[in-house]
């Protein structure tokens, strides 16, 4: 999941090499935290937070393909 959200990230943003994901464990659940550029932030959360929605909803699609729970948190 981790690298399906640093792909993801990467394709949307401007400074992809600034692109971070941490992945930890929390309550039976996977977290990954998303870090981009500050000039970036918009683009991968778009208006009204459609894209942001849109990342979480594929990462969580994936995820549950092969039984795990996965969140997506985007850390400004």
């Amino acid at each position: 999941m981790k690298e399906l959200l640093t792909y993801v990230a990467r394709n949307l943003v401007e400074n992809p090499d600034q692109v971070s994901v941490n992945q930890y464990e929390s309550g039976g659940e996977t977290v990954l935290e998303l870090r981009v550029a500050p000039e970036d932030m918009g683009k991968v959360i778009g208006r009204q937070g459609r894209i942001a929605k849109e990342i979480r909803t594929l990462i969580r699609s994936v995820a549950q393909r092969s039984g795990q729970r996965v969140s997506v948190e985007i850390i400004d």
